[in-house]
């Protein structure tokens, strides 16, 4: 599935009339502020993430606890982005448990704010029935807040702004054909990296 950037550059880009609190299955990229890369390196086609990276992905993982009527499915980070499938709702269907084996607030500027008190990597107060946008905006403050900690104390790489950049795309699944596709697309995204509209080389063109 190609991934359309002009679109994801839209000032909105949530689909005019539809309920995101809808039960059913999304496609969401994720890119980060100035497509910094800042998550790890792709090497021989396969991504090796850094430890920012892995903080990412656990934040991915932790979805389900915050949000018991949310499911995910297929998920990868890549050096700048990620791309990640989440069901919202009782659409489940019965294989996603196998699309499991990568551990991983409304929308805002998701600039960071205060740690909570129990630490990075802890989520706590389970929020059911939420919009996708409530479910994205809630990774992006926390994995913002744990990736600021880890500057402060880890040494990762700083970022201007914003971790991630404001806006998503979102891609709603209707088919189950839809379904087996982007998931092999964010399977196969690490061997095609080089050839990524996200890559560095390829930023403007």
């Amino acid at each position: 599935m190609p991934y359309d950037a002009q679109r994801h550059h839209r000032q909105t880009v949530r689909l005019r009339g539809y309920d995101y609190a809808e039960a059913g299955a999304y496609f969401v990229p994720l890119v980060s502020q100035d497509r910094a890369c800042l998550f790890g390196d792709v090497v021989d086609g396969k991504m090796c993430l850094s430890a920012a990276g892995l903080v990412i992905a656990s934040w991915w993982g932790n979805l389900e606890q915050r949000f018991p009527t949310v499911a995910t499915d297929e998920f990868v980070v890549m050096p700048n982005h990620v791309h990640g499938v989440v069901f919202l709702g009782a659409n489940v269907p019965d294989d996603v448990g196998n699309h499991r084996d990568i551990v991983a607030a409304e929308a805002g500027d998701h600039t960071g704010s205060p740690l909570p008190a129990d630490g990075p990597g802890k989520t706590t107060n389970a929020i059911a029935n939420p919009t996708l946008a409530t479910v994205v905006g809630w990774f992006k403050t926390r994995t913002t807040n744990d990736y600021i900690w880890g500057v402060k104390n880890d040494g990762f790489a700083p970022f201007r702004g914003r971790l991630w950049q404001r806006n998503f795309y979102e891609h709603i699944i209707r088919t189950y054909y839809a379904l087996d596709r982007i998931r092999a697309y964010i399977a196969d995204n690490p061997c095609r990296w080089e050839d990524d509209q996200e890559h560095p080389d390829h930023v403007g063109r």
